[in-house]
């Protein structure tokens, strides 16, 4: 019966997030009734409360064309991206070296090749941005292309399951930018110094967002602090990405209600990690930066729930004591296991400030970050989840907070 009553919260929290609220991407209203949602369910359960606001950009896609020769190309705009209506010279541009050569001021700049391999980390992107990155945008910058084409494939491990992927998502970065598949794209060489019109309907609007946090048990200043981001791409209801991650927060918060001991537990709903500019999770560094020494440990959801496989821990810098206690606690779940190690997340926050972390994900996703087409995309759907795997990680995570303070 007690399991029943998780389980159907649980089907009952991923139809508001996933559903009922229909895009959480950051600076949306969406986003914002996700948060309230969080904040509001949490503080029935007796939960002290607090809410972070900060600014974000909020974007509207009203599609866009390319027209070149009479002939139409089928182009995206690029996620926050200002709109466009211009006609220039096409520049093919494929390696650094062209790009550095080229003369593209006042050109529409195509990019492809290895150019457009991975998708370029945002600017001002300050927890993994490759030299590489760095140089390509600063040279776009100083080239003062009117626009760009970006000519991609699938880049799973930095921009999801997408296809295309867009090679700038960026709200910092104030060219005009479009991007396209490479069947599509196989021309754009050939076209090289043809005159084209450029058109993108893109629009960017300022918004608010927030983290919340909830805080029970221990007076003293030592935590642990259980995260998930609440946020999701636009286009994708965000079921494992992460839905899921916040919908087990809110079971964790149930079933530790009556928790008073020590140490304290925070749950936090950080709102940024698929943003371009990750807000949230810089305004929780900010508010944290002196102290982070308090928190002695952090358990990071993300990805997890997928109805294939086991859900899946692994482990950074947790003192070999309290690592054997939760393989301990986890030998006690038919669907728990250990799995790789993997960075993309916002356990990588608490680890690069010396908190020891503990992420949770699910096999499928750990195992195929690099290949999956399913998250940042409508497959990540309900669909994929098996909300028996939320309660039992749920009920996981109460004993190791129960058992870390003893």
């Amino acid at each position: 019966m007690y399991t029943d009553v998780l389980l159907k919260q649980a089907v009952s929290f991923l139809n508001v997030l996933c559903r009922d609220i229909q895009d959480r991407s950051v600076g949306s209203e969406g986003n914002r009734k996700a948060t309230s949602f969080f904040r509001g369910e949490a503080a029935a359960l007796g939960w002290e409360m607090e809410s972070q606001k900060f600014d974000a950009v909020d974007w509207v896609d009203g599609g866009a064309q390319l027209d070149i020769d009479n002939k139409k190309f089928e182009v995206r705009a690029s996620p926050y991206s200002p709109g466009c209506d211009l006609t220039g010279d096409l520049a093919a541009v494929s390696t650094i070296d062209e790009l550095s050569r080229c003369d593209l001021e006042n050109k529409i700049a195509v990019l492809h090749g290895n150019l457009a391999k991975e998708q370029l980390m945002p600017k001002n992107f300050v927890f993994y941005n490759p030299e590489r990155h760095q140089q390509i945008i600063s040279l776009l910058e100083a080239k003062r292309p009117a626009g760009i084409v970006c000519v991609t494939g699938r880049n799973a491990s930095l921009a999801g399951g997408v296809y295309p992927f867009p090679l700038i998502e960026d709200g910092d970065f104030n060219i005009p930018s479009v991007y396209m598949t490479e069947e599509e794209g196989r021309e754009m060489p050939l076209l090289h110094g043809k005159p084209a019109h450029l058109e993108s309907v893109s629009r960017r609007i300022p918004g608010k967002g927030y983290n919340v946090t909830g805080r029970k048990g221990g007076a003293g200043r030592e935590r642990i602090v259980v995260t998930a981001h609440i946020d999701a791409k636009k286009g994708t209801p965000g079921a494992i990405d992460n839905a899921t991650g916040v919908v087990i927060l809110l079971l964790l918060a149930g079933l530790l209600i009556d928790h008073t001991g020590t140490p304290a537990v925070e749950i936090a709903a950080l709102n940024g990690e698929d943003y371009y500019a990750v807000p949230g999770q810089m305004l929780y560094i900010k508010e944290n930066l002196d102290r982070f020494d308090e928190i002695s440990l952090n358990i990071n959801i993300d990805g997890a729930g997928y109805k294939e496989g086991k859900s899946a821990l692994s482990f950074y810098g947790v003192p070999e004591g309290v690592e054997k206690r939760i393989k301990a606690a986890a030998a006690g779940f038919d669907g728990i296991a250990e799995g790789p190690q993997w960075p993309q997340g916002d356990h990588s926050i608490f680890i690069h400030y010396g908190v020891p972390a503990v992420a949770v994900s699910s096999e499928w996703f750990t195992e195929n970050i690099d290949s999956q087409t399913i998250t940042h995309t409508p497959k990540d759907s309900i669909k994929i989840v098996d909300p028996v795997k939320l309660v039992e990680i749920a009920r996981f995570l109460k004993e190791i907070v129960t058992d870390f303070g003893g």
